[in-house]
């Protein structure tokens, strides 16, 4: 639902925010990115999930550059990646540097473009919004390569 209302007047929106905490995890590629949505925090459970759904859609090697978060270095995280060492090859981006990672790119456009005027009545409204707004935005490469160029840009 968008919001609106008469020139003049302030829109009312008609839902209290009561919902759950929502999270998102993605992975780029070239071409296409991957993500997952999760109820509640990220924590290495869902690393580790997302880690073995990209191995399952992405054939051979995968290097992994992410941030430090804690589930990223946690212990659970860790064994999961060693014992797939011949696939998985991680390596950290610096300290506080998001502007170089293109998924931010894909969460800034997302939240910029494609969700300001979504109100949705509870969580599971807003679970199919953002998948939905997702997919299409996925289904756009120029899109992709555009966040790959700007954390080129940044980097360089």
């Amino acid at each position: 639902m968008r919001t609106w209302s008469p020139k003049g007047e302030t829109p009312i929106l008609q839902y209290n925010f009561n919902w759950d905490k929502m999270s998102a995890v993605a992975g780029i590629t070239f071409y296409n990115f991957y993500f997952r949505l999760y109820k509640g925090s990220v924590k290495s459970a869902e690393v580790v999930e997302f880690l073995g759904a990209l191995m399952r859609h992405i054939p051979g090697p995968l290097t992994i550059v992410w941030a430090r978060l804690s589930a990223h270095k946690s212990r659970i995280t860790n064994d999961f990646i060693a014992q797939h060492r011949q696939r998985l090859y991680v390596e950290y981006l610096p300290g506080y540097a998001p502007e170089l990672n293109p998924v931010e790119y894909i969460w800034a456009y997302w939240k910029q473009h494609t969700l300001p005027n979504v109100c949705p009545k509870d969580f599971w409204s807003l679970n199919a919004t953002a998948r939905h707004t997702l997919k299409r935005m996925r289904r756009r490469p120029r899109l992709i390569a555009a966040f790959w160029k700007q954390a080129k840009l940044s980097f360089e």
